[in-house]
């Protein structure tokens, strides 16, 4: 096993393929896949010295073949990946789960926010419900809306709601931003919206490619989602509540674009960034301030 994983990292290096979507090397790329084709479980070590039939090898060979040939993100060929610790499906209807948020929700928000006062909580654009479900996990009391303008995602995140055993408090919400949501308040709203460019989104890896572009493109510098969060967030706010937002490379754009803004830009001990967290007095609309961001329990 451990030759045959050797050997496809080998070929993955040597094709160049574009690593991010769940493993940022060409070992643990190659592992995910040969475990995979063979239907082995990762969290067994002893996997390593099994012997691989030659059926075997041929399958997980050819499974490498078509990663190298068709681009296409090992997660979308295993159908399983993994955020906040916990397993979820994913096809290339939803965009593959990788933000640093989920670092953020396996720490329960702290210190930033205090769980207890985290009564409802909105993941805006759930894709695959990673968020919300993790949410849901980390803060057992809350009720979660997992909102998205995408019906083939909303299926996708239904069948890990289910998968979870999460049905009566992961609520999933057909809409585009808050339109379908009334007046509904949240102590949290949380969200990895599209933020992409239309520019850098023309120069992405052609593994980016086999994700719905709905999930990544946000206009042309990449603002359109976070311009909608930014301005209607504070009525959808609790008092002391906060907007955790993921804006990936358009955090520079997003800072020239809302000078006035106080936004916390969050540090993570895993990597990635481009995270902010705003108290709902801080945002614009009735009440908002510029005072800077401080723990919601403050």
């Amino acid at each position: 096993m451990r030759q045959l994983i050797d050997s496809g990292a080998r070929r993955l290096r040597r094709a160049g393929v574009f690593f991010g979507h769940g493993t940022d090397n060409a070992w643990d790329e190659s592992a995910a896949l040969v475990l995979h084709a063979l239907g082995l479980a990762h969290d067994d070590p002893a996997v390593y010295a099994r012997r691989a039939g030659l059926a075997a090898q041929h399958g997980a060979r050819e499974l490498i073949s078509r990663r190298i040939a068709e681009r296409i993100p090992a997660v979308y060929l295993t159908g399983e990946t993994w955020f906040a610790g916990l397993p979820f499906y994913v096809d290339s209807r939803v965009l593959i789960p990788r933000s640093p948020i989920a670092e953020l929700i396996e720490r329960r928000f702290a210190p930033w926010l205090e769980a207890r006062r985290i009564g409802r909580v909105l993941d805006m654009g759930t894709g695959s419900g990673c968020i919300a479900i993790a949410c849901a996990k980390a803060l057992p009391w809350a009720q979660v809306d997992a909102v998205d303008i995408s019906p083939d995602a909303l299926e996708v995140a239904a069948r890990n709601v289910r998968r979870h055993r999460l049905g009566r408090r992961v609520r999933l919400v057909r809409s585009d931003h808050f339109a379908a949501l009334g007046a509904a308040r949240y102590d949290l709203i949380v969200s990895n919206p599209p933020y992409v460019g239309a520019r850098e989104l023309a120069s992405l890896p052609k593994e980016y490619r086999h994700e719905p572009s709905i999930a990544l493109a946000a206009g042309a510098a990449g603002l359109d989602s976070v311009r909608v969060l930014l301005g209607q967030s504070r009525r959808h706010l609790r008092p002391g509540g906060a907007l955790l937002v993921e804006v990936g490379n358009t955090e520079q754009a997003v800072q020239r674009a809302f000078p006035r803004l106080p936004f916390l830009w969050l540090q993570f001990e895993r990597g990635g960034g481009g995270v902010f967290l705003l108290g709902a007095e801080q945002l614009p609309g009735p009440g908002g301030g510029r005072r800077r961001a401080r723990r919601a329990s403050a």
